[in-house]
């Protein structure tokens, strides 16, 4: 059964020292992005993706799903194991957490929690934004942006992709690895 991670466990979790300092480090067989982190509006969100990052959860996965000029999915557990590859999308850490709507925009660089129809069903997988997308403003948790890497981004926008099994050209033609994630400070990455 999954259980629903609220802000109380979240905080928990969360690292001593100013975590508005705290950024991730994504990389990728396409390169590294960094992205910083938005605690004043999505607290238990980045609470959660520092968590799974330096449990390692992401390591070893890829970005299962991406849809040229909007964006590049990725954190689903599953996609480690290819014999997966028709469950891929549908993975998570084995629990939920609440949505953390706000108002930023959701523009080129923005990472997100992607989500069922349930608001609050959103896990582990995440996703970044390659253009602007108003439509999801306020619909999904939006929780950072990219400091790092634009040009990483857009070479991963630019995969070929292929129809995935519910019929979308998103599937990536070739594997592009999210080989690790890890959560380090500002000055770290400098």
């Amino acid at each position: 059964m999954r259980r629903a991670l609220g802000g109380s466990d979240s905080a928990a979790a969360e690292s001593s020292g100013d975590p508005a300092e705290e950024i991730a480090v994504l990389n990728t067989s396409a390169g590294e992005m960094a992205l910083g982190f938005w605690p004043e509006v999505a607290p238990a969100t980045v609470a959660n993706f520092k968590r799974l990052a330096r449990e390692g959860f992401f390591d070893g996965t890829c970005f299962h799903r991406i849809v040229k000029g909007f964006m590049i999915q990725g954190g689903d557990p599953l996609t480690k194991h290819t014999e997966h590859e028709r469950l891929w999308g549908t993975g998570d850490p084995g629990y939920s957490i609440k949505a953390e709507f706000n108002n930023r925009p959701h523009v080129r660089g923005v990472i997100s929690m992607a989500r069922s129809a349930d608001p609050d069903s959103a896990g582990s997988q995440f996703f970044i934004c390659l253009a602007e997308a108003p439509f999801l403003d306020g619909q999904y948790t939006a929780f950072g942006q990219l400091i790092r890497g634009d040009d990483v981004l857009g070479r991963i926008g630019e995969t070929p992709v292929a129809e995935s099994p519910d019929g979308e050209m998103s599937r990536p033609t070739t594997r592009i690895a999210l080989e690790s994630v890890r959560i380090v400070t500002r000055a770290e990455l400098a």
